[in-house]
């Protein structure tokens, strides 16, 4: 019998102690291990149990069980008479190996061998294919190197890349004509793919038009970014007369969606997450949800049983089923059984009584400073009281850095949360209405509609195609990740994923990057992606955002951040090949200029017009043109009464006067439109070239003038 993953969870936990199985991502990092010795590494249990490097690294992932776990697993299929898609792989192989003549009789019913994707082969397959070919040699293998993105689940681009040493008489067919993109996309792509050095050399064509140039696009913040995003989707759609669906937002990790999803469901731009979940619909993010919820409403039997369960506590199935007859029988709460067990008759030893009622203490004291705290400061003690931070800190490899990803991305939006309520002068920053917000933000409608904007991982992208595409969190650190700046091999890999991201884009393709991010308790400050100084400079659109300069001396810098209407934006040069993003050699012709200018007008200060300018993403007219085109917020601006309005304040941050630029380092560059009150409960109405039109509250307001 073949069984999929979810039979290996459950031979799994039968093998494993009752407490190691309670976290799916557990599981999932426990069978990555094995898959990896199993097919990848051809292993035997015996081989792993006695190999010391391996108990080691074992141990430094805080899985030192490992190696018993595996051959445990391994007998029980033997004794199911079952096997898993790997154990397909490995046993494969050991009878090629043990068994020349069946070998010999699989070689003669396989002549001809074709292999589709060969660059995502492991060690595994390529073994078998190896063998197989060994008396006719007669394989064909069809692959994209510059299409490798798959090592995490052991492929090896060496397969591909070795094929012809492998089998010198072989021939290499190129197939270089790109169908889908224009070559102004193509031509890019193979611009940034050339700076690998391990590589099939070869030069991607099109016959198609030469399209629109590539974008990059800068923002102040993370939030910034997903709103012009979202601004440039839904300005493009109704200018081109597109679909929805003819839309792709691609991010590096699974914690950027959040802030995405959010711009799209302030646009009412609907969307699908492809090939993964809503950010709000991660299990690390609904427990600790759950918790909340639990704080605010302990009789919440849902939110109960999913905090009780984690972290761990030793409080299994049995003691639930006992719990919530108790409570039926009873019609009460679990929480109300919790606080008087005894007078609920609930059943159970003295040991367990102990933990439950440890957790109902530790419950009672979280909710006595629910409303002392902020919700991102509440949560952050939370984290900690509970033992979630310790759990998180437990998982090791990728899974486990993107579930602590998700909860920094979690903390990211309480804090903006905050933030912003204050800033327009909205007192409730309760536990209470962050709670309603979030609920509002995971009920979507889910009608049965496929005209929706696509979000996914650059991972998730490969072999689609779209007229549209964003790729966004273009940051060192992020695209390429932190993790391949260990190993040369790491960062072609990193590169090859954008270069399928690129590829994606069928006409147009722009490459977006935020200036901040909050993560860890504090703003953090970025530099663009060093693979934005590969790209073919002649090839982008004038006026695209500066990749340039240092970027973590202020939270404000240069004002040279995506498409405005605002004024003058010089663009400082794009490096080439220097390391240093500081360098601006004037006469580079690499420098890319950005004429002044409002459109239409020849004035030094902006006018108080209620139409504003905004670039469009390419314009079908002319894709370097300034476009005019009104805005939700220019609807919604209110129209102050000459008794109320001001023309300027004064204040500790600088002068604020109608009319004027100012530079708000979450919602970035924004106009003036309206002053109200005085002193610290002076309220200005700014229009944001991404944001749309907002009233903050000066005293709050993380912004300043930049005229």
């Amino acid at each position: 019998t073949i069984h999929p993953f979810p039979f290996v969870n459950r031979v799994v936990c039968h093998v494993r102690p009752l407490d190691e199985c309670k976290r799916s991502n557990d599981l999932s990092l426990l069978f990555h291990h094995i898959t990896i010795a199993f097919a990848n590494a051809l292993i035997s249990p015996e081989d792993y149990f006695n190999s010391p490097d391996i108990q080691q690294r074992d141990k430094d992932s805080r899985m030192p069980r490992v190696a018993q776990i595996y051959a445990q697993y391994v007998a029980r299929c033997r004794q199911a008479k079952a096997m898993d898609f790997d154990d397909i792989l490995f046993n494969t192989n050991v009878l090629f190996r043990d068994h020349p003549e069946i070998l010999a009789q699989w070689q003669e019913r396989f002549q001809y061998i074709l292999v589709d994707e060969y660059q995502d082969t492991n060690a595994s397959q390529y073994l078998i294919v190896k063998k197989l070919a060994e008396r006719h040699r007669r394989v064909c293998v069809v692959g994209d190197d510059s299409q490798s993105i798959y090592s995490f689940r052991g492929a090896n681009i060496e397969n591909i890349l070795k094929f012809q040493s492998n089998y010198p008489e072989s021939k290499l067919f190129k197939l270089e004509q790109n169908y889908r993109s224009t070559k102004n996309i193509v031509n890019i792509a193979n611009s940034l793919i050339a700076n690998n050095q391990n590589r099939i050399k070869k030069e991607v064509f099109s016959q198609r038009e030469s399209g629109n140039l590539i974008q990059i696009l800068g923002a102040m913040s993370d939030v910034e970014e997903a709103y012009m995003v979202a601004g440039k989707i839904a300005e493009m759609r109704n200018r081109q007369y597109e679909k929805w669906a003819d839309f792709a937002v691609l991010y590096r990790t699974n914690a950027q969606s959040r802030v995405l999803e959010e711009a799209m469901r302030k646009r009412n731009i609907p969307y699908r997450v492809y090939g993964g979940m809503s950010f709000y619909q991660h299990k690390e993010i609904k427990d600790i949800l759950s918790y909340l919820r639990l704080m605010l409403n302990p009789d919440d039997d849902e939110a109960l049983k999913r905090a009780i369960k984690y972290p761990s506590k030793g409080i299994g199935d049995t003691t639930m089923t006992k719990l919530q007859d108790a409570a039926r029988a009873n019609q009460v709460s679990l929480w109300a059984v919790l606080s008087n067990p005894i007078a609920y008759a609930l059943s159970v030893n003295n040991g367990t009584l102990n933990k439950l009622a440890a957790f109902y203490q530790m419950i009672s004291d979280l909710q006595a400073k629910v409303n002392q705290l902020s919700v991102y400061d509440f949560t952050q003690m939370l984290l900690q009281v509970s033992g979630i931070n310790a759990d998180l800190l437990k998982e090791s490899g990728v899974e486990g850095i993107s579930h602590r990803e998700n909860v920094q991305s979690l903390l990211a939006g309480m804090h903006e949360f905050t933030q912003t309520r204050l800033e327009e002068g909205i007192e409730d920053c309760s536990m209470a209405a962050y709670l309603s917000e979030v609920a509002l933000n995971t009920d979507q409608d889910e009608e049965d509609n496929d005209d929706k904007v696509f979000l996914m991982t650059v991972h998730a992208s490969k072999g689609l195609e779209f007229n549209n595409v964003f790729v966004t969190g273009m940051e060192e650190n992020i695209f390429p990740s932190q993790r391949s700046s260990e190993s040369q091999a790491e960062l072609e890999e990193e590169r090859r994923l954008l270069y399928v991201a690129i590829t994606r884009a069928g006409n147009r393709c722009a490459l977006t990057f935020a200036k901040s991010r909050f993560r860890n308790g504090n703003t953090e400050f970025s530099r663009p992606s060093r693979f934005l100084r590969e790209l073919d400079p002649r090839l982008i659109e004038q006026g695209s955002a500066s990749i340039s300069g240092s970027y973590g001396a202020s939270p404000f810098g240069n004002s040279s951040y995506g498409s405005s209407p605002f004024g003058n934006r010089t663009q400082s040069s794009y490096s080439g090949n220097s390391s240093s993003y500081g360098s601006r050699p004037s006469s580079s012709p690499m420098n890319l200029q950005r004429k002044a200018a409002y459109p239409g007008s020849s004035q030094s200060r902006p006018s108080t017009s209620t139409t504003s300018a905004s670039s469009s993403f390419s314009s079908i007219e002319n894709p370097r043109a300034w476009k005019k085109m009104p805005t939700q917020a220019n609807v919604s601006s209110p129209t102050t009464t000459p008794a109320a309005a001001a023309q300027a304040i004064q204040s500790s941050k600088g002068t604020f006067v109608v009319g004027q630029k100012v530079l708000h380092d979450r919602f970035g560059e924004g106009l003036i439109k309206s002053i109200e009150g005085q002193g610290d409960n002076c309220k200005i109405g700014v229009e944001f070239v991404h944001a749309g039109f907002k009233m903050l509250l000066l005293k709050f307001a993380s912004m300043r003038p930049i005229d």
